[in-house]
């Protein structure tokens, strides 16, 4: 009578567990996908994705403050806004992030290259594609052949 078994005891454990429901809390979203929501244009975000990026951004200000910036600096980038770049490294400055700071020094380093690039209509694009599909190729055949091969890969490599 008084044994009850490993079923009972199962039982037991879960009736128990059963009547004592823990609070449900919120698992926060994964870097990844947080960065994802940031790097995408707002309008392409679903309604529950734009939700739950104000609520990150809500309990992150550094984080709300980078979302400004990435936004600001993808809107300089799409719509060929270049004379805007020196107020953006001045307000990526006075804010407290030292990653940014980094990329703001890198830009200054380059300055007139950077607003050109962000200014006006011509690419090296093209050019720099073609330079790395060469140096590509000249990576695969090192230390296997001379030079008429590799001349003959890059000329029948279209």
């Amino acid at each position: 009578m008084g044994y009850r078994g490993s079923y009972g005891r199962v039982s037991a454990y879960l009736r128990e567990k059963r009547t004592s429901p823990r609070p449900v809390t919120a698992q926060p979203p994964a870097p990844r996908v947080v960065t994802r929501w940031i790097l995408s244009r707002p309008e392409t975000l679903t309604e529950i994705e734009q939700i739950r990026l104000k609520a990150v951004l809500a309990n992150c200000p550094e984080l709300d403050a980078l979302t400004d910036h990435v936004r600001s600096f993808a809107q300089m980038l799409t719509e060929r806004q270049g004379e805007r770049l020196p107020q953006w490294l001045d307000a990526v400055r006075q804010d407290d992030l030292p990653s940014l700071h980094t990329l703001a020094a890198g830009i200054d380093r380059d300055r007139d290259a950077v607003i050109a690039g962000l200014t006006l209509p011509w690419s090296s694009g093209v050019v720099e594609g073609h330079v790395n599909r060469i140096k590509m190729l000249k990576r695969q055949m090192f230390g296997r052949a001379g030079f008429a091969l590799l001349r003959k890969r890059v000329l029948l490599a279209e």
